[in-house]
């Protein structure tokens, strides 16, 4: 079977089309991770060569976090050349984790044994006693809520996302 037929994948992919990031299926060359590339507001995707599906979720991370006016310049000459910054790499990969939980997959979909240098692990560990390093910059960049704010405001905390993509 596919990987494009994966129940997981689909799944994947109906939720970023939703979320109005586009998946466009190409033939890829070489690309940091295989069988992906970003684009302007869109992840391409060659199905032969992607080798971890989760990824998906992770590079879509990386666009959701990323301000609307420089979503419309990744993957061309126009973004700038620190993007993405440490700071991006570290709301991406909370991004992925709130997805992730809002899609009811396992954590492995994305942190995958291949995948954070070596330290999926330590990642799934920290999301599983509810440790979110980065929660501050990603309810700074208005995409949720911290656990005393959820409460002031009567709203789901973390993992539960307010909106998808920042402004």
């Amino acid at each position: 079977m596919s990987l494009k037929e994966n129940i997981e994948v689909k799944k994947v992919v109906q939720f970023l089309e939703e979320i109005k990031i586009n998946i466009i299926e190409k033939e890829l060359g070489n690309t940091f991770l295989p069988g992906l590339e970003l684009g302007p507001n869109c992840i391409y995707i060659d199905y032969e060569k992607l080798l971890y599906p989760g990824d998906i979720l992770h590079e879509a991370g990386h666009l959701a976090v990323t301000t609307s006016a420089e979503r419309k310049l990744v993957g061309t000459t126009e973004i700038p050349s620190e993007w993405p910054t440490q700071g991006d790499e570290i709301a991406a990969i909370l991004w992925s984790y709130g997805a992730l939980h809002y899609l009811e997959l396992p954590l492995e979909f994305v942190f995958h044994p291949n995948g954070y240098r070596d330290q999926s692990q330590w990642f799934i560990s920290n999301f599983s006693s509810g440790t979110y390093m980065g929660l501050p910059l990603l309810e700074w960049m208005g995409l949720c809520l911290g656990k005393e704010k959820a409460e002031k405001e009567q709203k789901s905390p973390f993992p539960a996302m307010q909106k998808w993509l920042r402004d």
